[in-house]
């Protein structure tokens, strides 16, 4: 090599292998701009489906609620008070009996009962209706306007007695009481106008026609024991 000419570390391609390159350049920023604009389609489609189920779900829960009519308030209003019984009876069972079926029984009460007292709390509310406004949870007055409901007097009995004592009162009472529900119920069921009412009032007929009779056989079983 000639003194004084400097060695560089660059090459040179071939010819027709720099074109090749270029292409394949060409293609490689090609094939990330298509995919780019999979992505952002993909981003932008993922939103609107978004904002489509948003808007469902809003006009879900913007829907109006079913027809009623006065028998539907009424049932709504008085139950919501006569369960609220039902489950301050079922609440002594524990400290005043010793018999593991009454006991299950009571239990069993309240935990259907809870729950549709809930569900006559919605009702209510979907017909722009106060439910606390006819029925106070912490109120007994007006209880003789409704079949079956406990008076006070037995209340406190109840709370005074032990043992089969209690066990013979509290079935009678609510067996009562399960007897003024049903009565309630099969009125709704028949001069109701909103079916889910209606289906509601039904429930309660078959829950508590059989927890009568079982009440009733407890009942002969301790007469006969």
């Amino acid at each position: 090599m000639p003194l004084g000419v400097r060695r560089t570390n660059s090459f040179i391609y071939p010819a027709g292998v720099c074109g090749s390159l270029m292409l394949m350049s060409s293609r490689i920023a090609a094939a990330f701009i298509a995919l780019f604009a999979a992505l952002l389609l993909t981003s932008c489609s993922g939103s609107e489906q978004h904002t489509d189920a948003h808007t469902t779900d809003e006009s879900v829960s913007s829907a109006q609620p079913s027809g009623f009519n006065a028998d539907d308030h009424a049932f709504a209003t008085n139950m919501i008070p006569h369960h609220e019984q039902a489950i301050e009876l079922a609440a002594m069972a524990p400290t005043h009996s010793t018999d593991q079926q009454l006991i299950a029984l009571a239990a069993k009460i309240s935990a259907e009962q809870e729950p549709e007292i809930k569900a006559l709390r919605v009702f209510l509310v979907q017909w722009d209706e106060n439910p606390d406004d006819n029925a106070s949870p912490d109120s007994h007055s007006g209880h003789g306007a409704m079949a079956g409901m406990v008076d006070e007097a037995t209340m406190a009995k109840l709370q005074s007695l032990q043992g089969a004592e209690f066990d013979t009162l509290w079935l009678q009472s609510m067996i009562s009481h399960h007897q003024g529900a049903i009565e309630m119920a099969k009125a709704e069921v028949a001069n109701g106008q909103n079916e889910d009412m209606k289906r509601m009032a039904q429930t309660m007929i078959d829950s508590q026609q059989a927890e009568i009779t079982q009440m009733n056989q407890m009942l002969e079983g301790a007469g006969n024991g």
